[in-house]
């Protein structure tokens, strides 16, 4: 291995300059060498942005995997390419940060989980709201066991009116579905990883595709385009876990409602509770009284001084690169992203059946 982590960025528009590209860019220990994408000039406009003048620049992902020296990809490209670009990666001998979801497909998530652990490359995909000062707070609150044995959770992926309306995100066939895939995963993930709960018995669900067959309506990107909207714009899960406990998954680009939020939870446990829905609130029973608790995350205290100022999405990337520089196992485990998956194409294959869907202790389908 180089001095430097020498990585490669698949897919070099949206979430990978948002996020990737610049969280990496504040990184001494990394090196954005090369850059791919299907539009030549986005991975030009990378390069030229994160790179420097010696790096290169392809249209084909495998070209950029023939090169020896990349210790690194970063895949932010549409979700039915996650699995087959994740795949090709590690069989290069690169370790992979995949943006999430997993993939469109279980199979496609288990193919990836496979051939990280066939290769012994690191794998790991890109759940940044972990990462969040509220999330990392409560997460220890739940690992401490503050909480006791957490039975009861709400997942929450609720958008007013914020349809993306760019790229490939009403489109089924790219994306695998809308809200659900998109931000309910956020949602889901955070909500299992603070139950520190991965196996699932049964999933029902259900989809709507009702608002986005309005025209002209309102929406933080301008109005969509009923013909081109072939995704649902809302999805709602009821998910029961082998151990009895229970979440409900709610998620939706555009629902009429005044209660929003994404990437959010709430839990209930035997000792306490906590939600993230106005703040981090913790609340529980304390000698025969009641209470609620507001956690205070901005580490003020001294005049003159604020705090971290470290993004969720800058504490993800660091977090990475020091995972494989000092070989530890990443905070997003791809066993974890797996279940979160699994559970998404339940909730969806629930809906279509009006069934619920079964899994045994060992975690298959039945």
């Amino acid at each position: 291995m180089t001095q430097k982590l020498r990585v490669g960025i698949i897919g070099c528009n949206g979430i990978a300059r948002g996020k990737h590209m610049a969280s990496l860019k504040k990184l001494a220990e990394v090196e954005m060498v090369a850059f791919c994408d299907i539009v030549e000039s986005a991975a030009i406009s990378a390069r030229a942005d994160f790179g420097n003048e010696d790096g290169k620049v392809y249209t084909d992902y495998r070209e950029l995997l023939q090169d020896a020296s990349i210790d690194v990809v970063h895949i932010c490209t549409p979700n039915d390419t996650h699995a087959e670009i994740t795949v090709a990666a590690l069989e290069a001998g690169k370790h992979v940060m995949c943006e999430k979801p997993m993939d469109k497909t279980v199979a496609g998530a288990k193919a990836m989980v496979e051939a990280a652990r066939r290769t012994g490359k690191k794998l790991s995909i890109g759940y940044q709201n972990r990462f969040r000062s509220d999330s990392r707070y409560l997460h220890e609150i739940c690992e401490r066991g503050d909480l006791g044995h957490i039975y009861y959770a709400k997942a929450h992926a609720i958008r007013r009116r914020a349809v993306p309306t760019w790229g490939v995100f009403l489109d089924e066939e790219k994306q695998g579905g809308g809200p659900l895939i998109d931000i309910g995963t956020h949602a889901l993930d955070l909500t299992l990883w603070m139950m520190n709960n991965y196996k699932p018995k049964l999933v029902v669900g259900t989809t709507h595709h009702q608002l986005g067959k309005m025209k002209n309506a309102a929406n933080a990107w301008g109005p969509w385009d009923p013909e081109k909207f072939t995704v649902e714009d809302s999805a709602f899960g009821f998910i029961v876990m082998q151990d009895g406990a229970t979440i409900v998954l709610e998620s939706s680009w555009a629902l009429n409602s005044l209660q929003t939020g994404e990437a959010k939870c709430t839990l209930s446990g035997t000792k306490g509770g906590a939600d993230m829905l106005n703040g981090l609130r913790i609340n529980g029973e304390d000698l025969g009284r009641l209470y609620t608790r507001e956690i205070e995350l901005e580490g003020k205290g001294v005049d003159f001084y604020d705090g971290s100022t470290e993004s969720a999405a800058d504490l993800e990337a660091r977090s990475w690169i020091r995972s494989i520089l000092e070989d530890t196992e990443p905070v997003v485990k791809p066993e974890e992203a797996l279940v979160v998956t699994e559970i998404l194409q339940a909730i969806y294959d629930s809906a279509k059946t009006g069934e619920a869907i079964y899994f045994d202790e060992s975690g298959q389908r039945r």
